[in-house]
């Protein structure tokens, strides 16, 4: 078995919607047997062809990214498998350059929402009275991507500042600063930022049946996900990800 196209693009918002679109001249697809709406487009880099598609999800979250993954996986075959978007930074010690409209490009995925809720003398992680006893799980990125992103993040043509590194997901939209320090950056000081679907879309991708596709994780930082939380970067962000993940399909990949 082969792959079929070249990249596929997931995303959730309307804001996110708006700069996908933007990105080529889209054509509605569908498929028989199937209620999910896809774009379709073409883009030519070195004489060669490359098929591109789109698709949102019905809803935000992990689960909804990791059945829309493995759906786009099996029926599609992406070489990779991209997510531009949105998501909170970090802004602390030892990532104060971080600003609005940044890049994170993640080299891993992990979920900070597993775990149990305890009496708080059970666990290091305490809101008021509630205890959390974390159980995080991991994604590395594809050790081929490595390379890659480093000669994207370095070239003369990157038009955006990128900040590598890890990227957390979680079931719930975060506004909470005391949750990022302790849930988040307390268990991994090095995580760039946040949000709620890549770690599914890592896991579709890692577990998927051969040939599995590069997952690939581009969001832009749109808050920093404490009570100074709104919408007002949201476009910004979803725009710089969009210009970088097109760089990366027709520059880089």
């Amino acid at each position: 078995m082969e792959y079929n196209i070249f990249a596929a693009l997931i995303y959730v918002t309307d804001t996110e919607e708006e700069s996908v679109m933007r990105m080529y001249d889209w054509k509605e697809k569908r498929y028989e047997y199937d209620d999910q709406l896809y774009y379709e487009a073409t883009t030519t880099v070195n004489g060669e062809e490359r098929l591109i598609i789109a698709a949102r999800q019905n809803e935000m979250g992990m689960t909804a990214a990791a059945t829309l993954s493995t759906k786009i996986i099996e029926r599609l075959r992406p070489r990779y498998l991209i997510m531009p978007g949105i998501a909170a930074g970090v802004q602390k010690e030892g990532h104060e350059d971080q600003m609005m409209g940044d890049v994170i490009l993640a080299n891993s995925v992990w979920n900070y929402s597993n775990g149990k809720y305890v009496s708080p003398h059970e666990a290091e992680i305490v809101f008021g009275d509630i205890g959390f006893l974390s159980r995080p799980t991991m994604i590395n990125v594809d050790e081929k991507l490595n390379g890659i992103f480093q000669k994207a993040i370095s070239s003369e043509k990157n038009e955006c500042y990128v900040h590598l590194g890890p990227l957390a997901s979680g079931s719930a939209v975060v506004a909470n600063r005391s949750v990022l320090d302790k849930q988040i950056t307390g268990q991994f000081s090095y995580t760039q930022g946040l949000e709620m679907e890549a770690y599914g879309i890592a896991y579709a991708a890692k577990n998927a049946t051969y040939p599995k596709p590069l997952a690939i994780i581009a969001k832009s930082i749109c808050d920093f996900a404490d009570n100074r939380k709104d919408d007002r970067f949201q476009k910004f962000a979803a725009y710089t990800s969009c210009t970088f993940v097109k760089y990366l399909i027709e520059d880089v990949l």
